[in-house]
């Protein structure tokens, strides 16, 4: 089934709305974003900046004494331009970095099953647990749903597509009432954040509950927060708005249209393997399109896409002494049609692109043997046009050089280009691969510089970097055997893609991104941080395969570069080309 494009505005939202129909996850939109806005007032994704922890990078604000010392020498040589780059927000400043120590607790959501919920009251509950999971989500918790009149600690738990089906068939034929309250919220941890999703009349004979915005919002005393939900206006059809309640804040909100909303109240909206929702097209999103950053081969060079079809921007973001340049040199090739593929093997840059329905070689730098620019029928490359509009949303693919032929994996086959331009098959990508277009980098055994191990081979989920291995059997318990022949343990409970495995010393980091939050963390065997600067894209960052680099793009057409370690930014990537 074919991809259903999400507004700009519910991109985030890509992957909790996958668990529903497109029709129910395009209407509930308007309720979704406004029940977002409520809660976030009261449930935080961070608790607070933390504590200091020296400096993160640079940024184009700050206090005049986190001010580069190169600035300051520019203040006393040239003030005019001094005072130029300060109205003009040019000037660099260090960025502070900061380490949370917050315990973070689970989200439990207490819902109402009766009959004053039944129809708008449920449209609302339903909202508000995706809201919830998400949130649960970025902060690495888990959500926790129990339903009123059930036995305490009988819980409702997983993924969306798992949770929402459980939730909607357990119905009661009796109200709730404020003792099965207290019994169900008797038994939680202090740490735990309590919500009820209820009636304003349950809400009104509970005692004990939080008095404004200011109270605690961790559930600590046992009182959750309380959103109440009663029908404000109806139509022909039903109830077109509902008047929501939480704490002393009651707005308004609109309600999905009668007939997707009694399909969605009778379970037919809901998908556990449905049509996956992608956000919408670049122009939509951003005026200088997607860069969608890419480190294809284990050279310290990062590729990304220009603006304009053709533009291939390739940096290289090596390490070097000077880590805190804001922006590095980045050239520029253009190629006549879309870019597929592309990769560099010592000075030569190669790529792949299509132009006029061939695939045409580039190369940049010495010219090698065969053809200066041979063509291939895309047929033979498995290019039909539903992969190909598919590459030209993604990162550029990786093109190896295996003697004199290019390597490139496309449709889930690797396919082997002679320099005459003849095609033939190569074998699968990977073993049980499970990226775009049958693909993931670095899970792709010719990548790795050893012979994965058999334990590895069968594993469902497998990373590697510089001679380390780690793989996964549910993606989130995950067994490390370093280069040095040490084993690890790492786990992680948010629900997140593991995208790399980089080295902090002789210690391996696990690099994950969430799309739920969109949210990029660093897990270590002890500790876990937040790797905000890198966060928020609607793509998981490119992490280099044996040095701790990763790029994300953030907004797009931005891509910023720097230490998957530490969250430190090296580099500051943009382009208008």
């Amino acid at each position: 089934m074919s991809a259903t494009r999400l507004p700009a505005a519910l991109a985030p939202w890509a992957g909790s709305l996958s668990a529903l129909s497109p029709e129910l996850a395009l209407a509930l939109g308007p309720l979704l974003r406004h029940l977002d806005q409520l809660v976030g007032a009261r449930e935080p994704v961070t608790d607070g900046v933390g504590e200091p922890d020296g400096t993160g990078g640079i940024g184009r604000s700050g206090r005049p004494e986190q001010l580069l010392p190169a600035e300051w020498l520019l203040a006393e040589d040239h003030p005019d331009e001094f005072l130029r780059r300060f109205v003009d927000h040019e000037l660099l400043y260090l960025a502070p970095e900061f380490r949370s120590t917050v315990t973070r607790g689970r989200t439990v959501a207490l819902v109402d099953a009766g009959p004053s919920q039944a129809g708008a009251g449920r449209l609302v509950q339903l909202a508000a647990l995706l809201v919830l999971h998400r949130r649960a989500a970025a902060r690495g918790s888990e959500l926790l749903v129990g339903v009123l009149g059930d036995p305490p600690g009988r819980w409702l738990s997983g993924e969306p597509a798992d949770l929402l089906p459980s939730w909607l068939a357990a119905r009661r034929s009796a109200e709730p009432t404020a003792e099965q309250v207290r019994e169900a919220t008797a038994g939680l941890d202090a740490a735990d954040r309590v919500w009820l999703l209820t009636s304003p009349r349950l809400a009104d004979g509970l005692p004990g509950l939080p008095a404004g915005p200011s109270a605690d919002p961790a559930g600590a005393s046992g009182a959750p927060r309380v959103l109440a939900t009663d029908v404000a206006r109806w139509g022909p059809a039903g109830a077109t708005h509902v008047t929501v309640r939480l704490d002393r804040t009651e707005t308004e909100l609109p309600l999905p249209a009668a007939d997707i909303a009694v399909r969605a109240l009778r379970g037919a909206e809901f998908r556990r393997n449905g049509p996956v929702l992608v956000p919408a097209p670049a122009d939509a999103v951003g005026p200088l399109g997607r860069a969608l950053p890419a480190f294809t081969t284990d050279a310290t060079l990062l590729l990304t896409r220009g603006r304009r079809e053709g533009t291939l921007l390739a940096t290289d973001v090596r390490l070097t002494e000077h880590k805190h340049a804001a922006v590095t040199r980045t050239k520029t090739h253009h190629l006549n049609g879309q870019v597929i593929a592309a990769g560099r093997t010592g000075r030569r840059l190669f790529a792949l692109h299509l132009h006029r329905g061939r695939v045409l070689r580039y190369v940049s730098g010495r010219q090698v043997g065969g053809a200066a620019e041979f063509a291939v029928d895309p047929a033979f490359l498995g290019l039909d046009g539903t992969v190909a509009e598919a590459l030209a949303s993604g990162p550029v693919l990786p093109l190896l050089c295996s003697g004199d032929d290019l390597l490139v994996p496309v449709a889930g086959r690797w396919r082997r280009i002679a320099p005459d331009g003849a095609v033939t098959d190569d074998g699968p990508v990977g073993h049980r691969a499970e990226g775009p277009h049958g693909f993931e980098r670095f899970r792709e055994p010719r990548l790795l510089e050893r012979a994965p191990q058999p334990g590895e081979r069968l594993a469902r989920h497998l990373v590697h970097a510089g001679g380390t291995a780690a793989w996964s059997e549910d993606g989130r318990r995950w067994y490390v055997r370093t280069r040095l022949g040490e084993d690890r343990r790492l786990s992680f409970r948010e629900n997140a893609q593991v995208v790399g495995l980089v080295h902090d010393g002789r210690e391996p980091v696990l690099i994950t991104w969430s799309p739920d939050s969109r949210m990029v963390r660093a897990i270590r065997p002890d500790s876990t941080r937040t790797l905000s600067r890198f966060s928020g894209g609607t793509a998981p960052p490119a992490v280099h395969p044996t040095e701790p680099l990763i790029a994300s793009e953030f907004p797009p057409g931005r891509v910023v570069v720097g230490d998957a370690t530490t969250g430190r930014i090296h580099h500051v990537i943009g382009s208008n080309d």
